[in-house]
């Protein structure tokens, strides 16, 4: 079975020695139906995030684009569909150093936390990928080619997206998703680059702030809320906590998490599920995750804090965001 590069996290976006190693058994991939815009949804939603189409090289950047996965396993490597597909679901599906061959990759980015993504999600995702282009950084065709990919051209059919109109369920999607891409890369970097003790200082000071900023940005009224909280600010009130129980019956329930949409007058209140990954835990699950001195930093900044005890795929709270109708 072949091994995977640290993809999705950590993939390097530098040329490697890296062989193709080949499968032993392939299921036949290159038969599975997918919606494409379901796929670039999915993949918009879960994995922008971190793997920011749009972010500079090297400031800022805490994962490569997915542009460079294909380039490397694509078009350098020459998988086939059944291939590709079947290596990111293995990987995503169990992120370990043992999983890895670019070792320079991890120390550059550290493993992917694992997650929990819906149902046929990444397959649906590679597929995509392998099969359409998928938006590229300026920067990347000239990192490329100068690392000996000389005449390099980006695989794949152009996707032309369907018209629609937005629903209040999409825009609130897009300000929550927005606004988790600006507080991730923010969070992410800082436990990259001094650790998870700096990244809780950054919470302390820069959370708030930046989830205010944003709401500046969109014109609306952006809260992260929660049952059991970190920071007073983020409590939630009675109506929020009728809609984080939902989401925890519907987790509990394997059931697709979608947003809830309510129309008050001229307002829409969105609401939507904030799950837990193993990273979260690092600060966030028992005292088997959270280290001595993060527990210690945890007491010093948040004397009443109750947002521990957390395990991987539980809903630690919610997007609770308010805006104009259109």
């Amino acid at each position: 079975m072949k091994k995977i590069v640290i993809l999705f996290s950590v993939v390097l976006l530098f040329s490697c020695n890296m062989k193709k190693h080949s499968y032993q058994d392939i299921d036949n991939a290159t038969s599975f139906v997918y919606q494409p815009q379901e796929a670039k949804d999915l993949m918009e939603k879960h994995c922008y995030t971190c793997h920011s189409p749009t972010a500079a090289e090297d400031e800022g950047r805490i994962a490569p684009p997915f542009v460079a996965i294909k380039a490397r396993y694509i078009d350098k490597e020459g998988y086939n569909k059944a291939e590709f597909i079947k290596a990111i679901s293995e990987f995503v599906a169990n992120p370990t150093d043992d999983n890895a061959l670019l070792y320079g990759a991890v120390r550059k980015f550290g493993v992917m936390p694992k997650q929990v993504f819906p149902d046929s999600a990444t397959v649906k995702i590679a597929a995509f990928m392998y099969d359409y282009k998928v938006e590229a950084p300026a920067w990347f065709k000239e990192h490329w080619q100068g690392h000996g990919n000389t005449d390099w051209e980006q695989s794949g059919k152009e996707f032309v997206a369907a018209a629609k109109e937005k629903t209040y369920a999409d825009i609130g999607l897009e300000y929550a998703l927005g606004t988790q891409k600006v507080l991730g890369k923010n969070l992410m970097g800082t436990i990259q680059k001094k650790g998870t003790i700096e990244a809780m200082a950054f919470c302390n000071i820069q959370a708030i702030p930046l989830t205010d900023s944003m709401s500046v940005n969109y014109n609306a009224k952006i809260k992260r809320v929660s049952d059991k909280n970190r920071n007073p600010n983020n409590k939630a009130n009675a109506e929020e906590l009728i809609y984080i129980e939902k989401f925890k019956k519907d987790l509990a329930a394997n059931k697709e998490l979608k947003p809830v949409v309510v129309e008050k007058g001229d307002k829409v209140h969105f609401y939507y599920p904030i799950p837990t990954n193993a990273m979260c835990l690092q600060c966030h699950g028992t005292s088997d995750n959270i280290k001595p001195e993060v527990q210690m930093k945890i007491k010093g900044l948040y004397p009443n804090d109750l947002a521990t005890g957390y395990s991987e795929n539980e809903v630690r709270g919610i997007w609770s965001i308010v805006f104009d109708k259109k």
